[in-house]
């Protein structure tokens, strides 16, 4: 099922800094939510629709599994969505190699290709390059949204116009006290400030979701800090485009949510464990690295960190021969870690 997530008032969805009242930073909130938010909502609604008691935790292991195991729960997504009709159109972020053209107009046009004076082709290189730095910084704070259809004619070389983030959501900053929890007043010097989000009429979140079945259509479920509301419907949406087959033979890989590699930001073991053929990186556009966390309520602990490759990443791949995606691969993820979560999402043009 395609879900699409509204927010009933706002969202609260946390980054992996830690926070209390009194610290000297504001808690932020991310937007999109990283996949592991959702697969937490997710299960925990459906515990709900199964009426499961949540004290019996065999009870709870034999429907949602574990932190470490779940089962067969399967997920794409989240992903910034926007009603259009009776339909909803994907909008993802902008891609790392992107040059802003036109301030005013949201214009975006890919950085330099890789390039050599022989054959157009940067090759042996140790390590890849990083594209754009010839070009002038032109990215505002949060960079922008690129509707599906755009991204795919930019993944294709084309010019192309973005849409800022304050035309699909807004940042609100809240204050507060912490409590004394044994006086039940408020603590001395414990002010903080919380951000929250507020989506713009008709714009949500979509995730496809594979393994629950007996949904109702539509229903309110908790999600995010605070249990904040989140009002779900299950809609028709697009399916998510399939890889070329073969692959071509110079192709980018644009990353539509964050991906994990054990050695930062590539695979240990290389890429031959995504793909069948002989390819070679030649060129990345790599963001902050985001880390991605969280608590694991059954045992009372903390789950391990992982630095991941932000969304809108960019490499550049030219392949010897015939090549294409590993079929065996999870939903078609590139990632090393959380692929049946919905991380290592990926779309792939030609340069």
């Amino acid at each position: 099922m395609d879900l699409f997530l509204e927010a009933v008032d706002v969202w609260l969805f946390r980054d992996g800094r830690p926070f209390d009242a009194g610290s000297d930073h504001r808690a932020r909130s991310l937007f999109p939510p990283y996949p592991t938010v959702i697969q937490g909502a997710l299960r925990s609604h459906h515990l709900v629709v199964q009426g499961v008691n949540l004290n019996d935790r065999q009870a709870v292991e034999a429907a949602v599994g574990t932190a470490d195991d779940v089962r067969n729960l399967r997920l794409r997504g989240p992903f910034l969505v926007r009603r259009e009709g009776d339909r909803v159109a994907r909008y993802l972020p902008q891609p790392a190699d992107a040059v802003t053209v036109d301030r005013p107009q949201c214009t975006l046009r890919p950085a330099s290709r890789p390039r050599a004076p022989d054959d157009g082709v940067l090759t042996g290189a140790p390590t890849p390059l990083l594209l754009g730095l010839d070009d002038e910084a032109g990215k505002g704070e949060e960079g922008l949204w690129l509707r599906e259809a755009d991204l795919h004619r930019y993944l294709q070389g084309e010019t192309v116009a973005g849409a800022p983030a304050k035309a699909l959501f807004q940042r609100e900053s809240r204050f507060g006290i912490g409590l004394d929890r044994r006086r039940h007043t408020a603590a001395e010097g414990a002010l903080y400030e919380a951000e929250f989000i507020r989506p713009c009429p008709g714009v949500g979140l979509l995730v496809e979701v594979e393994g629950y079945d007996s949904w109702p259509r539509s229903g309110v479920l908790r999600i995010g800090g605070e249990g904040r509301a989140a009002w779900f419907e299950q809609v028709a949406a697009p399916p998510w485009p399939a890889p070329p087959d073969p692959l071509p033979e110079r192709f980018t890989l644009y990353f539509a949510t964050p991906a994990y590699f054990t050695d930062g930001w590539r695979p240990q073991g290389g890429w031959g464990q995504f793909f069948l053929g002989h390819v070679e990186l030649v060129a990345a556009a790599v963001g902050r690295y985001e880390s991605v966390g969280g608590f694991d309520l059954a045992e009372g602990k903390h789950k391990p960190a992982r630095r991941y490759v932000p969304a809108g990443s960019v490499y550049y791949f030219r392949a010897t021969g015939e090549a294409r995606l590993r079929p065996e691969l999870v939903q078609g993820a590139v990632t090393e870690h959380g692929a049946a979560l919905g991380f290592g999402q990926v779309l792939i043009g030609e340069w």
